[in-house]
C-alpha cells in the first residue's frame, strides 16, 4: 500500500496549481496528473482505507475492489485522453475546471460511503457546469443554469437519502442498498437522475451540445458513467432497471434519426448506449453485470472519438449542422478515419471494441429468459447504428459537397484520437485483456460463428434499411429546425403554473411577511418589558424557522430559474 487517499484528489489538487504554469511546462503537467493518479492507483491494495472519525460516524474515503478499480482506470485515461484533446485551448478555467471534473469522478468512484460519495457527486456537478459556461453565449449560459440545478438536485436527493438511510440503519456504507426503504428510494431517483433515465433525461440533450469543443468531450466519459457504477454498486439485481433500461435503449433512436445538430445526435445516442448497461444492471447476473461494466469501459472510449471527431469538424468549420455539412472527408480524412473507427465500435462491428462488450449484456438477457427485452435491444443495436454508425460519419463527411474547406485538425486533436481509436480496436482484437479486469471470472466467447454471423446479419440488414430510404426519399432530411423533446411539457407547463400563481404566492408572502414583523414587535416588548434592554442581548433565539424558510425561497428561486 503506497497511500490512503483518492487518486482523485491528484486531479483535484494538482489542477489548483494549472493557472500558476504557462505554455510546454503546462501542457506537461497536466498531461502529467493523469498519469500520476494511475501510477498510484496501480499500487492500491484491496480493502478499505483513508477512514476518518467524524460526528459519530466513520467516513470511507478510499475503497478499493474490482469494481472500483475498472472503473477508476477507464476514468483515468479518459481524463488523459480530455486533457491531450484540450492542450490547443489556451484557456485556464477550462482546464481547472476539467481536472477537478475528473478528479471528482474519481473520488466518487472510489467513495465508501454515501457521505463521501455525495461530496465528491457534488464536486463533478459544480466543476462540470463550467465546461457548458466556457462556451460563453447565453444559450450555453442557460443550458448550464439549466444542468447545474438538476446535477445539485441529484446531489440533494442523495444527501436526503444518506441521511434518511443513516436514521434507519445506522449506517452510511455504500454498498448493495436495493428497492425497500423511502431513503433506498430517494437515492436510486438520484442515481437515475445522473444516469439520464427516461423523462429525466433531458438535461443531457440540452447541455452537453452547448458545451465547448473540448468540454463536451469531458462531459461524455463522467457525469452519466458515475451513475451506472453507482447503480451497479448499490441496485445490481433490482428488476424495475430492467424496462427503463430497454426503454432508455428504444425512445433516443427516433430523435436522433431526425436531428439535424450532430453532437445532438451524439447525446441521445449516449441515452441509448446507457440503456444497454442499465439493463445489465437490472438482470443482475455476473455475466450481466461484467456486460455493464466492459460496455461502460468501451463506450467511453468510442464515445469520446466520436465527440472529438464532430468537435474537429466544428472547431475547423464552425457548425456542427447535418444540413450544412459534407464531403469534409477532402479536407479531414484523418478525423474522418477516426470517426468511422468510433462509428464501426458503437455499432458493435466485430473486431472493435463495442462488439466483444454489448455481447455480453445481449446475452446476458437471452440466458435470464428476458426475451422481450431482447428483443428490444437487438432493435436498439440496429437503430444505433442507424443514427451513429451510418449518419454521423455520412452526414458529416461524405453525402453532398457541401463544398466547405478546411485545415486538418490541430496536431494535438489528431493524436488523441488516434489514441483512442487504437483502444477501440485493440480492446476488439484481444477483449481477454479487458476480461479480465471486470468484476467476476469471465467464461464468455464473444468471437463464435453464431455471435459474429448473427451481429452482421444485423448490421447489414440495418444498413440495407438506410440505403432503401435514403434512396426512396423516405428517410427524414437534415433541416434546420428544432426538436420538441419531453422537457417541453414541463418546462412550458411550470412556467405557466409559476405565472398562474405568482400572484397568489405573492400575497401569502406579504401576509407572511406582515405576520411575522408583527409578532416579532409583539415578543421584542414583552421582553423589554420583563427583562429590560439587557435581556433582549442575552436571550437565545431559535433560528430553525428562518434555515427552513430560507431553505425553502432558494429552492423556489432554483425551480424558477430553470422554468
Amino acid at each position: 500500500m503506497i497511500g490512503e487517499f483518492s487518486p482523485g484528489l491528484i486531479l483535484i489538487v494538482g489542477a489548483l496549481l494549472v493557472p500558476l504554469l504557462r505554455g510546454h511546462l503546462r501542457s506537461a503537467y497536466m498531461l502529467a496528473l493523469p498519469g500520476l493518479a494511475f501510477w498510484y492507483l496501480l499500487g492500491l491494495d484491496h480493502g478499505s482505507f483513508g477512514q476518518i472519525q467524524t460526528a459519530g460516524t466513520t467516513l470511507v474515503t478510499l475503497r478499493v475492489d474490482k469494481l472500483s478499480l475498472i472503473f477508476g482506470y477507464i476514468f483515468l485515461v479518459a481524463a488523459f485522453l480530455g486533457v491531450l484533446y484540450a492542450l490547443h485551448v489556451d484557456d485556464t478555467l477550462q482546464h481547472v475546471a476539467g481536472l477537478i471534473y475528473a478528479g471528482s469522478a474519481v473520488g466518487a468512484v472510489f467513495a465508501g460511503d454515501l457521505i463521501t460519495l455525495f461530496i465528491f457527486w457534488e464536486g463533478t456537478a459544480i466543476a462540470s457546469v463550467f465546461l457548458i459556461w466556457a462556451s460563453r453565449t447565453e444559450t450555453a449560459y442557460r443550458a448550464g443554469l439549466r444542468y447545474l440545478v438538476i446535477q445539485v438536485g441529484s446531489g440533494v436527493l442523495l444527501l436526503a437519502g444518506a441521511i434518511v438511510h443513516y436514521r434507519q440503519t445506522g449506517s452510511i456504507a455504500f454498498d448493495h442498498i436495493g428497492l425497500s426503504s423511502l431513503a433506498s428510494w430517494l437515492i436510486f431517483l438520484s442515481f437515475g437522475i445522473k444516469c439520464a433515465f427516461p423523462l429525466m433525461h433531458n438535461w443531457l440533450q440540452d447541455a452537453y451540445p452547448e458545451a465547448t469543443v473540448t468540454g463536451t468531450v469531458m462531459l461524455s466519459a463522467f457525469t452519466t458513467k458515475l451513475a451506472v457504477y453507482a447503480l451497479a454498486r448499490s441496485y445490481s439485481g433490482t428488476e424495475i432497471l430492467v424496462p427503463i433500461g430497454a426503454a432508455m435503449t428504444a425512445f433516443p433512436i427516433f430523435y436522433a434519426v431526425i436531428e439535424n445538430d450532430l453532437r445532438r445526435v451524439l447525446a441521445y445516442s449516449l441515452n441509448n448506449q446507457l440503456g444497454f448497461m442499465v439493463v445489465g444492471i437490472g438482470i443482475g447476473t455476473e455475466m450481466a453485470i461484467n456486460g455493464t461494466v466492459a460496455h461502460a469501459f468501451s463506450h467511453i472510449l468510442y464515445k469520446a472519438l466520436l465527440f472529438m471527431s464532430m468537435g474537429a469538424v466544428l472547431f475547423r468549420v464552425g457548425t456542427i449542422k447535418g444540413s450544412e455539412l459534407g464531403g469534409l472527408y477532402k479536407s479531414m480524412p484523418w478525423t474522418a478515419s477516426f470517426c468511422i473507427v468510433g462509428a464501426a465500435s458503437i455499432s458493435s462491428f466485430p473486431l472493435f471494441s463495442g462488439f466483444i462488450s454489448k455481447a455480453l449484456i445481449i446475452s446476458a438477457a437471452m440466458d435470464g429468459g428476458y426475451f422481450w427485452t431482447w428483443l428490444v435491444l437487438l432493435f436498439a443495436s440496429a437503430g444505433v447504428f442507424h443514427h451513429s454508425g451510418i449518419k454521423i460519419p455520412y452526414f458529416a463527411f461524405f453525402a453532398h459537397d457541401s463544398g466547405k474547406r478546411c485545415d486538418e485538425a490541430p496536431g494535438n486533436m489528431l493524436c488523441a484520437m488516434a489514441i483512442t481509436a487504437a483502444l477501440c480496436v485493440l480492446i476488439g482484437l484481444f477483449p481477454w485483456q479487458l476480461y479480465a479486469l471486470l468484476p467476476y471470472a469471465v467464461n464468455y466467447a464473444p468471437y463464435t460463428v453464431e455471435h459474429v454471423v448473427t451481429q452482421m446479419q444485423l448490421l447489414m440488414f440495418s444498413a440495407l434499411a438506410f440505403t432503401v430510404l435514403m434512396r426512396t426519399g423516405i428517410y427524414p432530411p437534415e433541416l434546420r429546425s428544432t426538436n420538441v423533446d419531453f422537457d417541453w411539457f414541463y418546462r412550458k407547463g411550470g412556467k405557466g403554473l409559476a405565472v398562474a400563481t405568482g400572484g397568489a404566492l405573492q400575497t401569502a408572502w406579504d401576509g407572511f411577511v406582515t405576520a411575522s414583523r408583527r409578532a416579532t414587535r409583539q415578543v421584542i416588548a414583552g421582553i423589554y418589558r420583563h427583562h429590560g434592554p439587557e435581556g433582549m442581548l442575552a436571550r437565545t433565539w431559535p433560528t430553525g424557522d428562518m434555515t427552513f424558510w430560507t431553505t425553502v425561497i432558494l429552492a423556489a428561486c432554483l425551480i424558477l430559474a430553470y422554468f
